[in-house]
């Protein structure tokens, strides 16, 4: 049985997530074990990681370093092991080298980029970006695997992952101007949007990810 470690530290919401996690794994021929837990020992041994993330960039990477060992934890299994590692909504924000919400704040750097405000060219377009939206020029990567083109999913931010990268953004979405919907860079991977959220296409992500080899 493969373990699922979905990281408990006070900045995310946990309880939907897990549900969907739990669903998502039932739909598959594997067994998974989704444990939610803030143990570094748990996350440095876990199959596969997903780190989710609500508020401020600033406030849940403080939140995150706060619980000693975590950071090294899951550096360890991600970093150093391989393990497939997603970053949901802001936990995908803090897989870049630095965030600028309330100024200037180091994140994982697992990704190289930014998190900066929304490159909104139509001010007509809203902030915060909340609601369903699309996903536009889809990469060939199996986070993404069986959705298609325009697939809709839910979202609430105000601020995206700018990659220095090209070559890891997988996915884009429009509101008022194109941003970084999905990322990947190896094993790590982050979706701006939350799959929990997102009904059947947000499920299939999550399967997905509990289907991607180490």
């Amino acid at each position: 049985m493969q373990s699922v470690a979905l990281i408990d530290y006070g900045s995310g919401n946990l309880r939907s997530a897990e549900k969907a996690l739990r669903k998502a794994a039932e739909s598959l021929p594997a067994a998974y074990e989704v444990v939610v837990t803030a143990d570094p020992e748990t996350v440095a041994r876990a199959d596969r990681l997903m780190l989710p993330g609500v508020g401020a960039f600033g406030a849940c990477m403080a939140a995150l370093t706060a619980r000693d060992g975590l950071v090294e934890a899951m550096t360890e299994a991600a970093i150093g092991r391989g393990a497939p590692f997603l970053g949901i909504c802001v936990g995908m924000q803090l897989l870049a080298t630095r965030g600028l919400e309330f100024g200037e704040t180091p994140g994982l750097d697992w990704i190289p980029g930014d998190v900066a405000h929304l490159p909104v060219v139509d001010r007509t377009a809203k902030a915060p970006h909340t609601g369903w939206n699309s996903l536009v020029d889809l990469a060939d990567h199996p986070l993404l695997a069986g959705l298609p083109e325009g697939a809709h999913m839910y979202f609430t931010h105000s601020y995206a992952f700018r990659p220095t990268d090209p070559a890891h953004v997988i996915a884009m979405t429009d509101h008022g101007g194109r941003f970084a919907s999905v990322v990947a860079r190896d094993n790590i991977m982050g979706t701006q949007f939350h799959p929990e959220k997102s009904q059947t296409q947000g499920l299939r992500l999550l399967a997905n990810f509990l289907e991607i080899s180490a």
